[in-house]
């Protein structure tokens, strides 16, 4: 059996290891916690391909701990147990650094299966370093969340990836043997979408396919041999954000056609289903948003009910909530009045808050005149006064201007009736 090139060069120790360098370089968290010999259990998140396992494996070595590996794709309570019970071997008089267990895709463990981790962890049988490419804050239960710290890693950058092609070039004796020029890299790095080990395999691809000991890359040989054997749809690749791009927006171009059609692409493929729902949640908000405010409330529903049900009887449901929120009316309003009022806080700074909104708990502060010309809404007709919200220098600023759907025109006139023009549009 060939092993794979990904695997042939990957590092094993800190000062070869490619990216990351908020947690790795000089002054990383990780590193100073090898340093001083204190491993916490972590949970890594983050894409596909950015050196999660490769990171784990390296800590172990560093921190010459014992290392179990697990895969929650395949392991069971059974396994773990087992694991911990072998873990907790080398917890001895002598040995007194406690192992480290690895769990790859830990998002995919169950309740139960996390559960069985909580003990181990608290009375240090073991250090846990969970790898997962979903949010852990939906996914992994909060007792086991509260117990670890969570490090992020990002996708790796152009300069990453070049670095990672200069290794395999350098470190492997399989590729040593060839004479490989790479004239140009855009193409492979397009299709590596960021993930070391897709970029490293489609590499490996390329050059076995072209089975010469003198090889010239270009991105249209690239992507001739890439396109010859991909497949349909790969969930943790290219298609994969390239295919919920397409699904956001034909619901955003209100084409109920495209997003059901691109859904099928998605189910069909094995995408996590609970992905497809959070991504409905979000397009509710931020390209509906106030012209039906009952979208978000949907797309809630729906994701709630996606991660009790499951497949296939969730498809149906996700289908229900694609098709609603492609034929609802569309408004970005609130996505870019947020988005103003940020850039403004960045650029402004803290801005004073004015005297008549501050809070007064105490008595220095309402001699200081804190809130004294505040008016309690309530107290006049309509339950509205006019008086001012924003600071000073931002008098005046508008960041949510309606948008041109019946709901928002209503909103639109209410307020320029109410602000006496302020809102004026």
């Amino acid at each position: 059996m060939i092993t794979p090139l990904a695997e042939r060069i990957r590092p094993k120790q800190l000062e070869d290891y490619i990216s990351q360098t908020h947690l790795v370089g000089e002054t990383g968290i990780l590193t100073q916690s090898i340093k001083r010999g204190i491993i916490p259990s972590m949970i890594f998140w983050g894409p596909p391909g950015t050196g999660k396992t490769t990171l784990a494996e390296i800590i172990a070595q560093e921190s010459k701990r014992p290392f179990y590996a697990l895969s929650a794709i395949n392991a069971g309570v059974k396994d773990v147990r087992e694991v911990i019970e072998k873990a907790k071997g080398h917890n001895g008089l002598f040995t007194p650094k406690n192992p480290i267990l690895f769990i790859d895709e830990i998002h995919r463990f169950s309740k139960s299966q996390q559960d069985s981790l909580l003990g181990a962890v608290e009375k240090g049988w073991i250090t846990l370093i969970g790898a997962t490419t979903e949010n852990p804050s939906f996914e992994v239960i909060p007792a086991l969340l509260s117990r670890c710290q969570v490090y992020t890693l990002n996708a790796f950058t152009k300069a990453d990836l070049e670095e990672l092609l200069k290794r395999a070039l350098i470190v492997d004796e399989e590729l040593k043997d060839k004479s490989i020029t790479i004239k140009e890299n855009e193409a492979l790095f397009r299709v590596s979408g960021g993930d070391g080990r897709k970029l490293l395999n489609t590499f490996e691809l390329i050059v076995n396919s072209i089975g010469e000991d003198t090889i010239e890359i270009t991105n249209e040989k690239v992507m001739q041999i890439v396109q010859k054997n991909t497949v349909l749809y790969d969930k943790t690749g290219e298609q994969h954000y390239d295919i919920i791009s397409a699904f956001i927006k034909s619901i955003r171009g209100s084409d109920p056609n495209g997003a059901v059609y691109w859904l099928a692409r998605m189910i069909e493929g094995g995408e996590d289903l609970k992905f497809i729902a959070r991504r409905l949640v979000i397009s509710a908000s931020e390209d509906i948003g106030l012209a039906n405010p009952t979208a978000i409330i949907m797309a809630n529903n729906i994701f709630q009910a996606v991660s009790v049900i499951g497949y296939p009887e969730s498809r149906i449901l996700l289908s229900q909530c694609a098709i609603y929120l492609a034929t609802s009316p569309k408004s970005n309003a609130s996505y870019m009045a947020i988005g103003k009022a940020q850039a403004a806080v960045k650029q402004t700074g803290d801005l004073s808050i004015p005297i008549h909104l501050r809070n007064a708990p105490t008595k220095l502060m309402k001699e200081l005149g804190y809130g004294e010309d505040y008016k309690y809404s309530h107290d006049y007709p309509g339950n509205f006064t006019y008086q001012e919200y924003l600071p000073d220098d931002l008098i005046n600023t508008p960041f949510y201007e309606p948008g041109e759907n019946a709901r928002e025109k209503q909103t639109k006139d209410s307020l320029h009736q109410r602000w006496q023009g302020k809102y004026g549009y």
